[in-house]
């Protein structure tokens, strides 16, 4: 069972609300659509889920059908009596996923999978803070605004390729597995949206090599179109540029994960 764009009013009525604008409230109608991100998150029985804003509990339906055990994660309290009775065999927290505590929500043990439908305006600074934070979630498949997704999975010198897309790299392998029409939304959003997925590196490194490479990489695209001369000018010199071997009229787009990390090197 899964909820239709029909029975998803029927609730919003029934209980006296309206999707939220701020919120980026867009409930998922279809059930094909909720069992196709169930089946792409490689989610069975006995595996632990953590659905980040499930809403009115159709994507949970899905997730739930698949034997998963699911944690649902939702900060607008007039949902959650809603989201409750809906998903009755789920954990439902009432929570800010952008300033939960996560190991005390989910606890050490490592092989959380994290499924979630994602406004714009929280899609990238909540799927840095679980890569950041959670390191028990090691895999990710979120929906979210194409352009978003595009960044996210972004390869060097593509178009979309950007910071982000950098500091994703470093703990995690992600791609667009997905699109998802806004018709089966409610409301229907003015904008497309992409599944992205994302693997969680097995080591992602040491914490202070982490902070050199960011500090490069969000000088060299703080003015993506200017060379790495002039963005990184009074952090890599002439010499360590030769030591990474990466040429100092590139530009930033152009370097991947591992030319960052030779730059980092060359300067501690």
């Amino acid at each position: 069972m899964t909820l239709s764009h029909a029975e998803i009013r029927a609730l919003l009525q029934l209980h006296g609300l309206t999707p939220s604008r701020a919120l980026g409230q867009n409930f998922v109608g279809d059930a094909n659509t909720v069992r196709r991100i169930a089946r792409l998150a490689g989610v069975g029985a006995g595996d632990r889920v953590v659905e980040i804003g499930p809403g009115l509990g159709s994507l949970t339906l899905a997730l739930l059908e698949t034997g998963a055990d699911v944690t649902a994660v939702e900060m607008d309290r007039f949902l959650i009596p809603v989201l409750a009775q809906v998903a009755q065999r789920a954990t439902v927290v009432h929570a800010d996923a952008l300033a939960v505590n996560w190991p005390e929500l989910l606890g050490d043990d490592p092989g959380w999978v994290l499924v979630a439908n994602l406004p714009y305006n929280v899609a990238t600074p909540l799927v840095m803070t679980v890569l950041d934070e959670a390191p028990m979630v090691q895999r990710l498949l979120v929906m979210v605004q194409r352009e978003v997704g595009e960044r996210l999975a972004a390869k060097p010198g593509s178009k979309t390729y950007g910071a982000v897309s950098v500091k994703v790299a470093w703990s995690a392998t992600a791609s667009v597995v997905g699109r998802v029409p806004a018709t089966v939304f409610v409301p229907a959003p003015r904008v497309e949206s992409v599944l992205v997925l994302l693997e969680r590196h097995a080591n992602t490194g040491d914490p202070d090599e982490r902070d050199a490479v960011f500090t490069l990489v969000e000088a060299g695209f703080a003015t993506r179109r200017k060379m790495l001369r002039n963005t990184l000018a009074g952090l890599v010199d002439d010499a360590c540029f030769g030591a990474a071997g990466v040429e100092p009229t590139d530009r930033a787009e152009r370097l991947d994960l591992a030319a960052w990390r030779r730059l980092a090197a060359c300067r501690t």
